[in-house]
């Protein structure tokens, strides 16, 4: 019995030593993190917004004559100029109407010269009585009447014109001229107005999108309170594409709608984007950011410091013993990397930006930026990803 409660002795005093170095360990050595230090900042008010790519005009090219197609005279997919021609349509039959018109006019036009003669014969005859005043006013009705025949028939013959030089179907604007429509051999109606080809300018190029009325409402009220700067003037775009690479030209809000669209509670938007290489395509969809003044004196800091749950985010700073403590923060919007903290930090107070996981509350930390110690307001490459 006595060996047994020695051995026990024994093993109890190791356990307690080693139970202390562990513990020893854990509290002298501290874990080196990196920091940001809060600090009050103007921070760029940027909405993002799904937007859907469209041209800036269409035009549906449609037959203003009845025929047989032709020929298709321009490519497919590529960009033509405004009266550029798109297609022939066979003109045999207005040809031969308007020579038809042409003669018409021209025994028109012999009609009324005889008739006008007439009346000049029977001027001074009539002055001299040589003839009843009636054969005259009937002479003069006759010329007026063939004159008017005339007038008629050049009428027509100008809308002969008209309809024989609609069979060269032109652009009636500039642009990227789509598939066409018909081809050679098939019949266009000018009654049913046959759609041959579309043509949609897109250089320029607009990008639409919507925003929650809401969220306009809460834009409004910002700038009347001050905490969002809004200088009167073009409002910038940029736009990320849908594998996340980024449009390099920027573009400007060219239209506000002032009515809410009342089926689905938001606000129409357009902006208006050069595309000179053509790499904006209708109908695209992509994401823009609308870069909608600043808001003044925030709070923001890295996205990867907050763990964000149900009740709200939390951060890790260090406390004024330099060990780790869990803080929790009101959440505002996040701004691309960039959380905006309502409340839950204050100017001065060092967040922990690296080896969260390794943390625990109470743990001694070692600050590995201490010169380098950052503001927690975003970086320029922040803002201008968002």
């Amino acid at each position: 019995m006595q060996h047994i409660r020695n051995f026990l002795i024994v093993a109890l005093s190791v356990l307690a030593v080693a139970c202390s170095s562990a513990d020893d360990t854990q509290q002298g050595q501290a874990l080196p993190v990196r920091t940001v230090t809060v600090a009050m900042a103007d921070l760029d008010n940027v909405i993002e917004l799904p937007g859907r790519v469209e041209p800036v005009r269409v035009a549906e090219v449609r037959a203003r004559v009845t025929g047989i197609v032709q020929s298709r005279v321009y490519e497919e997919g590529t960009d033509v100029g405004e009266g550029q021609p798109l297609f022939r349509i066979d003109p045999s039959e207005l040809r031969a109407s308007y020579a038809q018109t042409q003669a018409s006019l021209e025994r028109a036009r012999a009609t009324a010269a005889n008739a006008n003669a007439v009346v000049q014969r029977y001027r001074p005859l009539v002055a001299e009585n040589a003839i009843s005043g009636q054969e005259f006013d009937a002479a003069q009705a006759a010329a007026r009447e063939a004159n008017a025949n005339v007038a008629e028939i050049q009428a027509q013959l100008r809308a002969a014109s008209l309809q024989l030089g609609y069979t060269t179907v032109s652009a009636p604007i500039a642009g990227r001229a789509g598939r066409a429509a018909v081809t050679e051999g098939a019949l266009v109606s000018q009654a049913e107005g046959t759609l041959m080809t579309r043509i949609e300018q897109i250089s320029p190029i607009y990008v639409s999108f919507s925003q929650s009325a809401t969220e306009a409402l809460r834009i409004r009220r910002a700038i009347d309170s001050g905490e969002l700067d809004l200088t009167p003037g073009a409002v910038e775009v940029r736009l990320t594409f849908p594998d996340g690479s980024d449009y390099e030209i920027p573009g400007l809000i060219e239209f506000l709608d002032f009515s809410v669209d009342a089926a689905t509670g938001t606000i129409q938007l357009r902006a208006e984007f050069p595309n000179p290489e053509g790499l904006l395509f209708s109908g695209e969809f992509v994401n823009a950011r609308i870069y909608a003044g600043k808001m003044k004196n925030v709070i923001a800091i890295p996205q990867r410091a907050v763990t964000v749950a149900d009740t709200g985010g939390t951060v890790m700073i260090v406390d004024k013993d330099g060990k780790a403590a869990v803080r929790p923060i009101k959440l505002g919007r996040l701004m691309g990397d960039n959380w905006v903290v309502e409340s839950g930090l204050k100017p001065g107070d060092r967040v922990i930006v690296s080896n969260l996981q390794k943390l625990q509350p109470g743990m001694p930390v070692q600050i590995a930026n201490p010169q380098a110690d950052g503001k927690s307001a975003p970086s320029k490459s922040a803002t201008k990803a968002e």
